[in-house]
């Protein structure tokens, strides 16, 4: 009398495991990438009133402000998010700081680093140059990367020259 097999073999768990295993050592830093994009682009959100303010100040008076009070935003301490310290303004540039705002603290990659937005007007048009040195090209939205923030001015102006 033959015996059904029940269950797996030994090898077939072993191969299953294995897969699991790649497939993790993939997904994980992938997802780990995101998630300090993802508190990155945060900080962004959180300047979008400065960015008003600035362009806002600059149009009434023809200069930068000197800081968020100047500028008519709230201190640069009160403007926090779950991962951002704070939000400063100093004339043509918003500083972001990431750390322990509001939340339970920015990773370890961005934690005590800077991102800076430049802003540049030229013919009436105000354009934001957004840079960090101390946090690396894969942890910054695409907007920020070094080789997209080229192709990004070069596509507006090639759409420019068209109309």
């Amino acid at each position: 009398m033959k015996m059904k097999q029940q269950g797996f073999t030994l090898i077939e768990l072993m191969i299953v495991v294995a897969a699991i295993g790649i497939l993790s050592a993939i997904a994980i830093p992938a997802y780990q990438d995101y998630t300090i994009r993802a508190q990155v682009s945060e900080g962004l959100s959180l300047s979008a009133g400065a960015k008003v303010a600035l362009i806002d100040y600059y149009a009434n008076r023809g200069d930068w402000p000197t800081n968020n009070a100047a500028a008519g935003v709230a201190d640069e301490d009160a403007i926090k998010g779950k991962y951002t310290e704070l939000v400063r303004v100093i004339d043509n540039v918003i500083e972001l700081k990431f750390g322990p705002g509001v939340g339970p603290g920015a990773h370890a990659a961005i934690d005590g680093k800077t991102l800076t937005l430049t802003a540049t007007v030229q013919a009436g048009d105000t354009s934001w140059e957004c840079a960090s040195v101390a946090i690396e090209d894969k942890h910054l939205p695409s907007v920020c990367r070094v080789g997209t923030a080229k192709k990004d001015k070069k596509d507006k102006k090639d759409k420019k020259d068209k109309k």
